[in-house]
């Protein structure tokens, strides 16, 4: 059993950070391995019967919650800390995903197109995970109908039969990544060719279509609004290195801005940034790009930028909070439309008890920047509002407590540890 999962039974711990703010960050950080590629990579190992080697799995709250699932299914997991790890599903033993493993992740329901491709049957509890929006699975459910699957809802949970899936052409009514991930996997192991229609383009899904690619499927078109696959007999094990995270890298280039720093950002893709190094450049900061690198240079001085969030390649919602901190103590105003999710706002009150002057209307933010945040203690409320939070905490005068870290723990590798090498103080210590 592998440190990962041995972690995984304690439970979250209640933690919480003492940012002392005020100081510019300065240095060089390495981009840890993206949560959102390497979650889908290790499902995938449901596929096959042979072993999945994977490089840079970052030590997340949401990596342990799924090696916990994939071990209750039967799936050996070796490796610790830094060393790649390698998954073998030669066992399974059995193909539900209970409650009690899946209610802090959504991305846990990732497992019903494999268990379902691969063994004809699955029953998963209908997912959690921030509480940022409905993200109703029924995309997934009504394409996993057109290709011939049986699917039913019973006590909070999806039951899917098919004794093997059919080919079909699938339309998504909206683009959801996991979706497209979910009917990907699926389709490896389908009778036919199964092509999506109005499917994710984001890199993580491009990523998990390159591993698949190495375990025998024939998948075409990733990173484009329509995927082709053609359904194998069965799938063999690879060897795979999941993509940096560009979240945490956005997040490390604004809090660079924000603190008027100079940092360097390594072992990342900047062509995945694109839309947040263009609204930075908009700000007035300076951003120098290299094949694998980033350097983000400020001065202390923002202007304020309008912001609306799309799907990828339009600017990520998850990058939305941590620019609305920016754009508080930016000169003038800023407008900034969410419309990926309906709640993902709830950060606004904390960064209120900081000081910053925004106001809400609908899914519409209207921010005036203000000379300077202070100090608060403050609670996270998900995953990328805790973020906001410490870029908020860096800027501030004074000293920021910010309750409830384990949401960013579930999607940030080591990231106080991060910023002490970039000069920050900030320090975790226990709740009481």
């Amino acid at each position: 059993m592998t440190e990962l999962s041995l972690r995984h039974g304690e439970g979250w711990r209640m933690d919480k950070l003492i940012i002392r703010g005020g100081a510019p960050l300065r240095g060089q950080v390495e981009v840890s391995g993206a949560k959102n590629a390497a979650l889908p990579a290790m499902v995938a190992s449901l596929l096959t019967e042979e072993s999945i080697r994977l490089h840079r799995i970052p030590q997340l709250g949401d990596v342990r919650t799924i090696i916990g699932l994939l071990n209750h299914l039967g799936v050996s997991v070796e490796g610790r800390g830094q060393e790649p790890i390698s998954l073998r599903a030669d066992r399974i033993d059995r193909f539900e995903a209970p409650y009690q493993l899946v209610k802090t992740m959504r991305a846990s329901v990732l497992v019903l197109g494999p268990l379902l491709a691969r063994f004809g049957r699955a029953r998963v509890s209908l997912p959690g995970g921030c509480a940022i929006g409905t993200r109703p699975i029924n995309l997934h459910l009504a394409a996993l109908e057109k290709m011939g699957a049986t699917v039913s809802l019973d006590a909070g949970y999806v039951e899917a039969k098919a004794p093997r899936l059919k080919g079909a052409r699938i339309t998504f009514e909206g683009q959801t990544v996991t979706g497209t991930e979910n009917l990907m996997m699926a389709a490896t192991l389908a009778d036919g060719v199964t092509v999506l229609e109005n499917a994710a383009c984001e890199p993580e899904v491009t990523d998990l279509a390159a591993l698949l690619n190495r375990m025998g499927a024939r998948i075409e078109g990733a990173g484009t609004p329509t995927i082709s696959i053609e359904g194998a007999s069965h799938l063999h094990g690879a060897e795979h290195e999941v993509i940096p995270d560009r979240i945490e890298t956005g997040t490390f280039m604004v809090a660079a801005a924000i603190t008027g720093g100079d940092v360097t950002i390594n072992r990342c893709l900047p062509y995945h940034l694109e839309a947040v190094t263009e609204k930075l450049r908009e700000t007035g900061v300076l951003v120098e790009e290299t094949d694998c690198s980033i350097r983000v240079l400020g001065d202390g001085h923002v202007r304020g930028v309008n912001i609306r969030t799309h799907p990828y390649p339009g600017f990520a919602t998850d990058m939305q909070a941590q620019m609305m901190a920016l754009m508080s103590i930016a000169q003038g105003s800023s407008v900034i439309t969410e419309t990926v999710f309906e709640n993902r706002f709830m950060h606004v009150n904390e960064l209120l008890r900081m000081g910053a002057d925004i106001k809400v209307v609908g899914t519409t933010a209207f921010v005036h920047g203000v000379p300077t945040l202070s100090g608060a203690p403050v609670m996270a409320t998900d995953l990328r509002a805790s973020a906001s939070l410490v870029l908020a905490g860096l800027a501030a005068q004074g000293i920021t407590t910010i309750s409830r870290v384990y949401h960013l723990d579930r999607g940030y590798e080591s990231i106080e540890q991060k910023l002490l090498g970039l000069g920050a103080s900030i320090e975790r210590v226990a709740e009481h």
